[in-house]
């Protein structure tokens, strides 16, 4: 099953395995549990630390458990994690094997303490998951990581790939969803302070406290993503106070599958490069608050010259300048039936639930490069592609257009307006649209819609503070500073043409440079700011 490459490295890792424990397979006599239990055995045959055991006797055939030796197994893999899953599996092994998690004390004892009193004390997870899916792991690692650390907890990882009748069943068509206790708990990425947070419903409180004790920043960042780890990196090297708040680490850069586009890293995927953002601004003193959502700017008073962010939980922050990196999120078609059908059929990350669709018809909205290339990896996977651009033509790239062109299960077409995403029984079946060249209004019968139609910026929560454009962007001079004096902003939600993880880093460092420029000049003596005279 796993090369010789991977064994050795494997096999690397299960050296740091402490306590020993037992893997336990169900098994039927499927092709994928030939595949599964030829993985385990591999697994097995690397350490003395583990064991094997095919006597399991769990409903979901092929599937296997973790389990130390004396207590009930609490993770179960109803899959061949492979793929993005790969690391999931190794971390479970080497965790349940006893070698300590990387995540903070307090996070831990915050985990251990969980009760799921209001759950009659058992928190059973389920996640439906995609192996092609970059946004399942985090959800995956972290519920199992909890069902370690916490004997109350479960987790049970299931791959909607291998179990399509019971994804059909329960009318999965977006990855990852976890269910808690039989009923939905959540759907999409998730690491583990966020789970934890929904489940502790007190932490909100007690992180208000704990905000609105803080002294005020030289330099306060608001949002997580390129921009934000640019400027709070840039902004600490000055040796000044300086926080970043984010409500989600990483930004957009989380949704990105492959980025191949930045000067000097040949390729990665936005995961990995939202891990490599936080930790180059973990290396300088950047206090980096995560899960915290700002709901209001508050300008400057006359007393103390500080800036407030107020926080969703009800706290607020003071700053002496604050920078504005709150990023852009995927910009909605905003006609009947989609909100109706999220999550029934109407996606927006093809990558990660396109496998759900398989052998299905789909449609793509959007001729740009985002679109473009989600029709082409779509069709290789589902039956057939209809792509739908409101423009006399394409926009992406002409390679692109024309590998598009090139494939037999994809139909396209221009001046093509969608009206309405039709449904029955809670999942879509269809779409129209209307032809603008001929007025004829148009329905085409499918189960998926992918939605590919650019950008918003994240700037609501800031209109009748400062200046916006027409579009919702934050206006701002070559300095990043905008029309309130001492703050400052970066990245995909400004007026900054080309939206582009580069240009966000630039952005980001450029703003930190003008709001230290602004502290230097706002504290000088007022004589040593005039130019000298002769």
């Amino acid at each position: 099953m796993l090369d010789a490459n991977l064994k050795a490295q494997l096999k690397a890792y299960l050296e740091r395995v402490k306590l020993p424990f037992e893997i336990t397979a169900s098994l039927d006599d499927s092709a994928a549990a030939q595949e599964m239990h030829g993985l385990l055995q591999d697994i097995v045959s690397l350490t003395d630390k583990i064991t094997l055991k095919t006597d399991g006797t769990d409903a979901r055939q092929p599937s296997f458990t973790l389990g130390r030796i004396g207590e009930a197994a609490r993770i179960r893999f109803a899959a061949i994690p492979m793929g993005h899953e790969f690391t999931s599996l190794v971390l479970a092994l080497l965790q349940v094997g006893g070698h300590p998690p990387k995540i903070e004390a307090e996070l831990i004892e915050q985990i251990k303490a969980l009760d799921g009193a209001e759950f009659g004390n058992e928190l059973r997870f389920e996640t439906y998951m995609s192996l092609t899916c970059h946004n399942c792991p985090d959800v995956v690692q972290a519920l199992n990581l909890m069902a370690v650390l916490n004997p109350r907890i479960t987790s049970v990882v299931i791959d909607g790939g291998l179990y399509q009748q019971e994804v059909a069943d329960r009318q999965i068509l977006a990855v990852p969803m976890v269910f808690l206790n039989g009923a939905l708990f959540g759907q999409g990425r998730m690491d583990v302070e966020e789970i934890v947070a929904k489940l502790d419903t007190g932490a909100a409180a007690r992180d208000a406290v704990k905000l609105n004790a803080k002294d005020a920043y030289d330099v306060l960042i608001v949002g997580g993503g390129p921009a934000g780890a640019a400027a709070a990196v840039y902004a600490a090297r000055k040796g000044i106070r300086t926080g970043m708040l984010a409500e989600r680490m990483g930004g957009q850069t989380m949704d990105t599958m492959s980025i191949e586009n930045f000067i000097s890293v040949l390729e990665t995927d936005g995961p990995k490069f939202a891990a490599a953002l936080e930790q180059h601004a973990k290396q300088y003193d950047v206090e980096i608050l995560n899960l915290q959502r700002a709901e209001k700017l508050i300008p400057a008073a006359d007393k103390d010259g500080l800036i407030g962010v107020q926080l969703a939980n009800g706290a607020t922050l003071k700053s002496r300048t604050v920078i504005l990196s709150t990023g852009a999120r995927w910009r909605e078609v905003n006609v009947p039936g989609e909100k109706e059908y999220r999550n029934r059929g109407v996606a927006y990350c093809p990558h990660c639930d396109g496998p759900l669709f398989k052998g299905k018809r789909v449609a793509v909205i959007g001729g740009g490069n985002s679109g473009v290339e989600a029709a082409i990896d779509l069709a290789g996977l589902v039956g057939h592609v209809t792509l739908l651009e409101f423009g006399d033509q394409l926009r992406a790239d002409a390679v692109l257009v024309s590998k598009l062109k090139s494939l037999p299960n994809v139909v396209i077409h221009t001046q093509a307006q969608t009206t309405e995403i039709t449904g029955t029984e809670g999942k879509v079946n269809g779409l129209r649209y209307t032809d603008r060249a001929s007025g004829e209004a148009r329905h085409v019968e499918l189960e998926g819609v992918f939605v590919q139609i650019g950008l918003v910026p994240n700037s609501e929560w800031l209109k009748g503070t400062l200046e916006l454009s027409r579009h919702g962007e934050i206006v701002v001079d070559a300095r990043g500073q905008t029309s309130l004096p001492g703050v400052f902003a970066a990245g995909d939600v400004t007026t900054v043409p080309f939206k582009q993880i580069i240009i966000a880093t630039g952005d980001g460092a450029k703003a930190a440079l003008g709001a230290f420029d602004h502290l230097i000049r706002s504290s000088a003596p007022a004589a040593a700011q005039e130019p000298a005279t002769v």
